[in-house]
This record gives structure tokens, C-alpha cells and sequence, in this order.
């Protein structure tokens, strides 16, 4: 049997929450397939629901003998606890951190479908030591735009109780302490907010959450075409790779930048915890008319199901472009699909490909969907890993340290995305120019790039939703 091509990724979200939220994480693959279950809601018990992921890791988990079958079930009142137990070992070692998870068939199908959310529509940073918490991104068509919510917005106070109140009263979980104050993700929730702008001015909103489809390329700043001293750069800011739609929209793109004749772009994916592969791969083919028929990335499962192994090739599209020279700018938040593509273009372009920013979450492995629809479990259990024509995908502590060429720089929030003026679009256009740029991980003799911001978080809540589970930050 096939595991296909629709192979998910998805965001970190449990450590997030052992952690007290934020960071943000990772990725890249599973697939949509997977066992569906019968019966009547009595199979449904939690020592069964326990019972049933077990057979499943045993069967499919990609490190068998990083599983730790020893322990009890009895001694673990839920799934997701005891499934954090059996892979504990795999995370250990840096190889599952918390990317096998148990989640709604219902909710996870309606957001890739769909894009189907409910919330303000925001997502979230925060700066522990400051005690502060900035939107770093509001999607348009969601209520907190509406009240003037969005990216370098400052909230101040929550329901009348200031946000750096709320972190020190849990110093433990100060993150997760704002997530709790800013309620459920479920439709009518309303909090009253106090929040600063850029410009220093102060207001007071109430805001009621609502359903909203997740647009995966921004209608502000999702496609534009920026001039680079007199050459043309196509700008893709790629929100997800989750959602269906973002085909779409990425094909629609491209088209325009093929009119124009762009051939060095750069992609935007610092809040970007992966999604479809199947989208990946058509984002790899957009930027590779001259690559068709060549090794995108090839899928490597455990060896008793290596017949489940698939290569990927390149493939043509009429909007399809030659990049010859592409910069990807991430942060932690980028994982994933979003360090798989990347990957994919290091043996074609070499020097002429650039990873921007901070250094990546790290996860060349992915998930596949294992599902028992008479409980609506979802088991996503990493099950096989990715590596590019080189045989290369090992990069389980980022991206940069695989990359040709890197260049660090700020996620100036205070800056419009899509702005040449935001330190890692400048620092992006920079490399694409030929200009000189201070590598990741280099010290900052100046201060400029290290020093310039404080460095953040995106909020993770302790129990995220489908959609706040692969895509950091949301809420």
C-alpha cells in the first residue's frame, strides 16, 4: 500500500506547552492517508484509544527502537501523555520533539479543506524577560483587523489586567498564561484588550472571536514584485502550507512573475510551521522550469515498510519560472515543509540559494495520519524522513547549518511585511544583489543584527486547536 503524496507537516505544539508556549516548531510530512476505525463510541475508552496507538506506533513509528514500550498506560490519564512517554526516548536524541501527536479527523480535514478557524485572527509573540506581547501577523479577513489589530500592535492589558501582571503572576508559564487569558478558540469568546501601536498611540477594543478561513498568501503582501536597484524579485510570503487553496494562489502568482520575466525570488517563511507536502512540491515546481523531470526529495520510511519510499521529481507547470537565485528567510518558527523545499534546491543552486534570518526549527522528518474515525482520532506518528538528490536531510538541530550560504538578520516587527525596509527583506535583497550580509551563528560586531530586537517567541496555547497546531502563533 501507497502512502500516496498528500503527506502533511505540521507544527510543534506540544513542547511548545511543556515549555510554557512559545517557540515555535516544526514539520514537515504526513500523509493524509491511513486506517479509519468502526464500531460503536464504547471502543472509545481511553485504555482502548491507548491501545490502538501503540499498535500504530509499533507498526508505523519511524525510530522502533527509540519507543519505549515499557511503560504503563495506567499510570497516564490521557492519550497525548502517554503517547509523549513512548517516544520519549526518540525525543531524547532530538529526533521526535513532540511531533507525534493524537488530533480531531473533523477539525484537522475542515482546516485543510477549508481553512476553517475561529479566533481574532492574529498571531502572537511575546519577550518573557520584557513581559510583553506583540501580533506579528492578523490575517484581513478575521474580527482583530477589523478593530485595527495588526502586525507591531502591542497588547498592553487584557479584560482590564495588564499582560505583564498576567507573566508575572505565572512566572512558570507566563506565555501560557496570556494563551488562558485570551480564552478558548471558540466562536463569541470577546475579550476587552488594551493595545499600543507603533506610533505610540493607546486604545481600548473589544474584539469577539469569530470563524474565519485561513488565506494562506495575504492579499497585502502574499505576491509582490520588488524593484532590487533596477531587477525585478518576486516576493511570495507563504503563510502555510496547510490549506488546499494555497495551489491556487501560488500558481496565480506565478504567473505574474513569469509575465515579468523574475528569476530570483525570495520566500518568505518565517512564521511558517509547514503544511502539505503536496503543496511544497508544487511550489518547488513553480520555481523549476528549468529542472523538470530531477529529484525534488525523496520520502524514506522505516525498513519494513520501504515499499512506501517515493521520489519526487520535478514537474511542469505553465506558470513554472527558473529561479536562478533564491533567498528563504525563517526564524524558529519555520519548520517543516518550509525547511524541506529549501533543502530540496541546495544541490541545483548552491551558492545562489540563501537561508535569511535566524536559524530554523530543525525537523527533516514527517508525519503520516493514522486514523480511528469511531473515536475522530487523528494519530499523526512520524513515520518516515526526507532528503533532498544529495541524499542529504539531517538537519535536526536548523536549516543553516546545511545551507551554502546564510545571512543573518532581525524579524523587524515594527516594519510591514512585504516592506524592502523589513531587516530580512533587506537582508534578503542584499544577497540577492551580490551585497555582503553577516552569516548565521557569526558575531555581531556591530550590534545591528543580534542586538537590534529583542528576541521572541510565537504563544503557543497548552491545548491547541487543529489550526493552532500547524501554525504557530495563531490564536
Amino acid at each position: 500500500m501507497s502512502m500516496g503524496r498528500t503527506i502533511l507537516s505540521t507544527t510543534l505544539a506540544f513542547s511548545l506547552a511543556a515549555c510554557g508556549g512559545g517557540g515555535s516548531g516544526g514539520s514537515t510530512s504526513g500523509s493524509g492517508g491511513g486506517a479509519t476505525g468502526g464500531g460503536s463510541t464504547n471502543q472509545c475508552s481511553l485504555s482502548q484509544r491507548q491501545d490502538w496507538v501503540l499498535a500504530q506506533l509499533n507498526e508505523w513509528y519511524l525510530f522502533p527502537n527509540l519507543l519505549d514500550t515499557s511503560v504503563s498506560k495506567a499510570n497516564y490519564d490521557g492519550v497525548q501523555s502517554y503517547i509523549n512517554a513512548l517516544v520519549a526516548p526518540a525525543r531524547a536524541q532530538n529526533r521526535d520533539r513532540f511531533f507525534t501527536y493524537i488530533t480531531s479527523i473533523e477539525e484537522e480535514n475542515d482546516l485543510i479543506q477549508n481553512g476553517s478557524n475561529a479566533g481574532f485572527g492574529v498571531r502572537l509573540s511575546y519577550d518573557t524577560q520584557a513581559r510583553r506581547v506583540f501580533v506579528v501577523e492578523a490575517f484581513e479577513n478575521a474580527p482583530a483587523f477589523a478593530e485595527g489589530i495588526d502586525r507591531g500592535t502591542e497588547i498592553l492589558a487584557i479584560g482590564g489586567q495588564t499582560v505583564a501582571d498576567i507573566m508575572a503572576a505565572n512566572p512558570n508559564n507566563p506565555a501560557g498564561a496570556v494563551s488562558n487569558a485570551l480564552g478558548p478558540s471558540e466562536p463569541g469568546v470577546t475579550r476587552e484588550l488594551r493595545i499600543r501601536q507603533p506610533d505610540g498611540t493607546e486604545s481600548r477594543v473589544s474584539v469577539a472571536k469569530e470563524e474565519y478561513s485561513l488565506d494562506p498568501l495575504s492579499d497585502r503582501y502574499g505576491s509582490l514584485i520588488l524593484d532590487n536597484g533596477g531587477t525585478k524579485v518576486g516576493y511570495i510570503n507563504l503563510r502555510t502550507f496547510i490549506v488546499d487553496d494555497a495551489s491556487r494562489q501560488l500558481r496565480d502568482a506565478f504567473s505574474q512573475f513569469r509575465s515579468q520575466g523574475i528569476e530570483q525570488v525570495i520566500l518568505d517563511f518565517r512564521y511558517n510551521g509547514g503544511g502539505l507536502v503536496s503543496v511544497a512540491e508544487l511550489l518547488g515546481d513553480l520555481l523549476a522550469a528549468d529542472k523538470v523531470g530531477q529529484e525534488f526529495s525523496t520520502t524514506i520510511f522505516r525498513p519494513s515498510k520501504s515499499e512506501n519510499n517515493e521520489t519526487y521529481n520535478f514537474s511542469s507547470q505553465p506558470q513554472a519560472i527558473s529561479a536562478m537565485k533564491i533567498a528563504v528567510i525563517g526564524t524558529n518558527a519555520t519548520a517543516s515543509a518550509s525547511e524541506l523545499l529549501p533543502n530540496a534546491f541546495i544541490p541545483y543552486l548552491g551558492q545562489n540559494i540563501a537561508f535569511v534570518g535566524s536559524d530554523t526549527f530543525g525537523k527533516p522528518v514527517g508525519q503520516i495520519a493514522r486514523d480511528r474515525s469511531a473515536c475522530d482520532d487523528r494519530l499523526r506518528v512520524v513515520a518516515f524522513r526526507s532528503v533532498n538528490r544529495d541524499d542529504n536531510g539531517g538537519y535536526y538541530d536548523g536549516l543553516a547549518s546545511v545551507m551554502p550560504r546564510t545571512c543573518a538578520a532581525a524579524d523587524d516587527f515594527l516594519v510591514p511585511l512585504g516592506d524592502p525596509r523589513e531587516a530580512s527583506i533587506s537582508a534578503a535583497l542584499d544577497f540577492l544583489a551580490g551585497r555582503s550580509c553577516t552569516a548565521i551563528g557569526a558575531a555581531d560586531k556591530d550590534g545591528t543584527v543580534q542586538a537590534r530586537l529583542p528576541e521572541r517567541e510565537l504563544m503557543m496555547p497548552s491545548e491547541p486547536s487543529a489550526a493552532q497546531l500547524r501554525i504557530p502563533g495563531l490564536f
